[in-house]
């Protein structure tokens, strides 16, 4: 539910947005093993940095951290529910690629732009002329690269809100489900949950795990995770748990409201790491770059790095 601040910037990612995705699954690397010899992480020290952090944060952290290669574990709040924000439109991704999977869509089809499906928030769809056409494929783009509102709720209109519901029910995630449409309450199929958790809810271990069914080619299957990862690391939002990561590799996916700031993020580095961070109840309120929530993340995001050895080397190098 990210906020525009610049509708040029916001026109020059849309071109690169709408690449094409041909290529993606040749290009990502997302289900394999790292070349570089994995490490162990200290995370009783990192545990202790992490809770530090989220105590001195005015608002409520919760977090999940797994280690893909050595199995390690660690979470604060972990099952605890807290709102998404854009976090949720993960879930709408894995959906429309099960669709696709079991051939009822296709990423080729059509969705029409009219005025009364544009809404605020990010993006630039909402900018489009009434009748545009975009393609399934174009509106997936958008919704994750550059977290596009309008993109989303024509996605959702195509799928259904509902089976964004029974696809994270078979995958053993009970409480991860989006509401309505972005900025459409009215159209809410839970309005007591809505009111409370805004677009989506869901816990720091369901949205890590989430992820790793990702990495493991288990979401949907290995061709269309590879795909998603592979999108999902063309996100644009750099300034929560990427803030301090210069040069890391992710595949991640923010979420802001007024109260909440949220960022799951598969790392690869010596070891493939999933950390999620999920805040609520921020006290501060303030659409900045160096909001207090955001800037918590990014400390978080360091320390969770700098605990499996940083960013490591190029290949080449």
């Amino acid at each position: 539910m990210r906020r525009i601040t610049s509708v040029t910037f916001a026109a020059t990612v849309f071109v690169i947005a709408l690449q094409p995705l041909a290529c993606a699954t040749a290009q990502s690397t997302a289900a394999a093993a790292p070349k570089i010899a994995p490490v162990r992480a200290d995370t009783a020290l990192l545990r202790k940095t992490l809770d530090s952090i989220a105590d001195a944060h005015h608002g409520i952290v919760g977090y999940s951290v797994f280690d893909m290669e050595n199995g390690a574990r660690l979470n604060r709040r972990g099952d605890e529910t807290f709102p998404t924000a854009s976090l949720i439109k993960v879930a709408v991704l894995v959906t429309v690629f099960d669709l696709v999977a079991k051939g009822q869509l296709s990423l080729d089809d059509n969705l029409t732009v009219l005025k009364i499906d544009q809404v605020g928030g990010s993006g630039v769809s909402q900018y489009l002329h009434n009748g545009a056409i975009l393609t399934v494929r174009d509106a997936v783009y958008l919704m994750i690269t550059i977290s596009d509102n309008t993109a989303t709720n024509l996605l959702l209109d195509r799928i259904i809100i509902r089976r964004v519901w029974d696809k994270m029910e078979s995958l053993g995630l009970h409480h991860t489900k989006v509401h309505s449409k972005s900025f459409l309450r009215s159209a809410s199929v839970a309005m007591d949950s809505s009111v409370k958790y805004g677009l989506g809810v869901t816990t720091p271990n369901e949205m890590a795990r989430l992820f790793e069914l990702m990495a493991l080619g288990k979401a949907v299957n290995p061709s269309a995770d590879s795909t998603m990862l592979n999108i999902l690391e063309h996100n644009t939002k750099d300034t929560m748990l990427q803030r301090f990561i210069n040069g890391g590799r992710a595949a991640h996916k923010d979420g802001e409201t007024n109260q909440v700031r949220t960022e799951c993020s598969l790392w690869y580095l010596r070891n493939r790491i999933i950390a999620c961070v999920l805040t609520k109840e921020n006290v501060d309120q303030r659409w900045v770059v160096d909001n207090e929530a955001e800037v918590t993340l990014g400390r978080m995001g360091e320390a969770i790095v700098k605990a499996w050895g940083g960013v490591p080397p190029s290949p080449s190098n």
